[in-house]
């Protein structure tokens, strides 16, 4: 017979699991939805802005929440999701290799909160100067980095490149976190 310990642990579970599914899934809605959005920009016209069509769209009614937004959401609680799901699988992994990997964590929290800075202040730089010639546009700014062929919308940018330092920050934070013993 299971405790209620287990039959709690097990209902914790199968919450994160569906949880992850749904953002999985949602994930992979919005992806395709984007790839095939852009291809037919880019068949039609040669150019493509990255992230446009996920700042363009608003979903399930106009002046809603755009897909980039919900992209940035499901992103974050899909890791929160995995990570603890899989907190028990990684428990027997070598100390010198959760070394490792927390290194490389590190280095993307630090290049993903730089860049999430860079791009608000860019983007923020170019709402102040429309601004100031009396142009309201805050979602068609564009950066035409790090390819000026291929320029990213910084709503896009800056999101998700706060969405990749939340994940890699808490990863950095959950692999240092000492192991707790069960008493």
């Amino acid at each position: 017979m299971r405790t209620t310990f287990e039959r709690d642990d097990q209902k914790t579970r199968k919450i994160f699991l569906g949880v992850f599914y749904f953002c999985a899934f949602v994930m992979a809605a919005i992806t395709f939805y984007a790839l095939y959005v852009s291809l037919n920009e880019y068949l039609q016209t040669g150019k493509v802005i990255v992230g446009e069509v996920l700042v363009d769209t608003e979903f399930p009614v106009q002046g809603l929440a755009k897909l980039v937004t919900y992209l940035m959401i499901v992103s974050v609680v899909g890791w929160y999701c995995v990570v603890r799901l899989g907190a028990d699988k990684v428990k027997d992994v070598p100390k010198w290799l959760k070394s490792m990997l927390q290194l490389i964590v590190l280095v993307i929290a630090v290049v993903s909160l730089y860049e999430f800075v860079y791009n608000f202040i860019v983007w923020n730089s170019l709402i102040t100067a429309d601004a100031i010639k009396g142009i309201i546009d805050i979602d068609q700014k564009n950066i035409k980095y790090p390819n000026p062929e291929t320029p990213w919308n910084l709503v896009f940018a800056t999101k998700m490149s706060l969405a990749a330092f939340l994940i890699s920050a808490h990863g950095f934070y959950t692999m240092g976190k000492p192991e707790r013993k069960l008493e």
